[in-house]
């Protein structure tokens, strides 16, 4: 199934296969505000209600899949890169910091939909450009971005890609702020838990910006990686994490995945060899999900001492980067 609808006063896309069902809205950052699993009675995101959704237009981080770029936080709003100065309002005044990026709000337009026997896809696109310059005036390259969605009786396969147009090396840095519905289906917050693909701890100052020291586990987060750990109805969480993959059912696993101790039942999030650190962020502790942020580069990459070694990167005239994630539930 695949079809346009009229989801709250927006114009939307719902489609499905298998047990599978979703709902994206092009006008908000190409949004993928719902992804649920009807046979188990799993939904793997959080979806906003009806009494959310001008919160949605506002704050889109936290609903769906809302894409970062650059992701997480710019220190001062600020970086240099081949001679050039890149400056960025400044979004959270407390610490002085430019973070998230304004394309997870900005309207994409639906370039592809097609349905087949094994699958549903949609692909939207936007386009930077000096007379579409909602982002060019302060990232002044041109670029495409096409985010593809593919849905199988598998689940969700995602794929992001940036193409550079300008006649410049452009600085690519994305990422996700995905927040994982918990609980997903029912039950209280004790009975969920997360595991992560995660390495070494990343220090953070008091402005959430690296310090440049990685740090061991602490009990607390070594439980991402074995057993789990309650991330809703607890203290708040707000960390950063190298990646290192996990063991999950005898196999490698690089994700993030959430499980219902009482069911067995279990989201899970799979990213690529291009996410090299992670956010791991709860809100507070008290809202009903928690997000398990994917980032090609670590916070603040372009100011690092060494940019590279942080995830930093940039694209010639007419290379493309690509990410890509899938989401299931089992």
């Amino acid at each position: 199934m695949l079809r346009s609808i009229e989801w709250h006063g927006l114009q939307a896309v719902e489609f499905s296969k298998g047990d599978y069902r979703a709902l994206l809205v092009p006008s908000v950052g190409a949004n993928l505000v719902r992804l649920a699993d009807t046979r188990l009675g799993v939904e793997i995101l959080r979806t906003p209600e009806a009494d959310e959704v001008e919160s949605f237009k506002t704050r889109p981080q936290v609903f769906g899949l809302p894409v970062l770029f650059p992701p997480n936080r710019i220190a001062d709003g600020t970086y240099t890169f081949e001679g050039r100065t890149y400056r960025y309002p400044i979004t959270v005044e407390k610490e002085h910091n430019y973070h998230h990026g304004i394309l997870k709000g900005l309207p994409f337009v639906v370039s592809k939909a097609s349905e087949n026997d094994e699958e549903v896809l949609v692909e939207c696109r936007y386009y930077s450009n000096a007379g579409n310059d909602a982002i060019f005036r302060d990232f002044p390259h041109e670029f495409k971005c096409k985010i593809v969605y593919r849905l199988t009786a598998e689940g969700l396969e995602q794929e992001v890609c940036f193409t550079n147009r300008s006649a410049e090396r452009m600085p690519v840095g994305v990422g996700f702020h995905t927040p994982m519905r918990i609980p997903f289906a029912g039950g209280e917050a004790a009975d969920y838990v997360m595991r992560a693909a995660v390495g070494e701890q990343v220090e953070l100052d008091g402005r959430n910006l690296p310090t440049g020291a990685k740090l061991p586990l602490s009990e607390q987060f070594a439980k991402l990686r074995e057993g789990g750990l309650q991330v809703t109805g607890c203290a708040p969480i707000e960390a950063g994490f190298t990646i290192r993959e996990i063991e999950v059912d005898g196999r490698p696993f690089r994700g993030a995945l959430v499980e219902n101790l009482r069911t067995g039942v279990r989201t899970f999030y799979e990213v690529d060899d291009t996410t090299t650190y992670w956010t791991i962020w709860n809100n507070g502790g008290t809202a009903p999900y928690c997000c398990p942020e994917p980032q090609s580069w670590t916070t603040n990459a372009p100011n690092a001492p060494d940019p590279e070694a942080a995830g930093f990167r940039s694209i010639a005239p007419g290379e493309t980067f690509a990410m890509k994630f899938r989401l299931y539930a089992r």
